[in-house]
C-alpha cells in the first residue's frame, strides 16, 4: 500500500513497521522499524516520560526518512531505542 501511495501521488511515504521483512516483501521504499506489534510507537512498561522520548525518536527517524531521497528500499536503522 505505501509503495502504491508513493507511486500514484508522488509524495514520499514512510512505513513504520514492527516486522521489517514483511515491509521489504511488499516493496515499501522507506522503512522505519517500530517497537512491537501491539505497541508500534511505544512501550507501555516504560515510565511515561521515557516512553514519550522513545516515541519522539521513532517519529523523528520517520521524518528524516521521508526527507531522504532513495533509489531502492531503505531501512532506516540506528542503535535500538528500546
Amino acid at each position: 500500500m505505501v509503495k502504491e501511495l508513493e507511486r500514484v501521488t508522488g509524495v514520499p511515504v514512510v512505513h513504520i513497521c514492527t516486522i521489517v521483512p514483511i515491509s521489504l516483501t511488499v516493496g515499501a521504499n522507506r522503512i522505519v522499524p517500530a517497537v512491537a506489534i501491539p505497541h508500534p510507537l511505544g512501550k507501555p512498561d516504560l515510565p511515561p516520560e521515557e516512553e514519550k522520548v522513545l516515541r519522539k525518536k521513532i517519529v523523528l527517524k520517520a521524518l528524516n526518512a521521508i526527507t531522504t531521497p532513495v533509489e531502492e528500499q531503505t531501512v532506516f536503522t540506528e542503535p535500538q531505542l528500546w
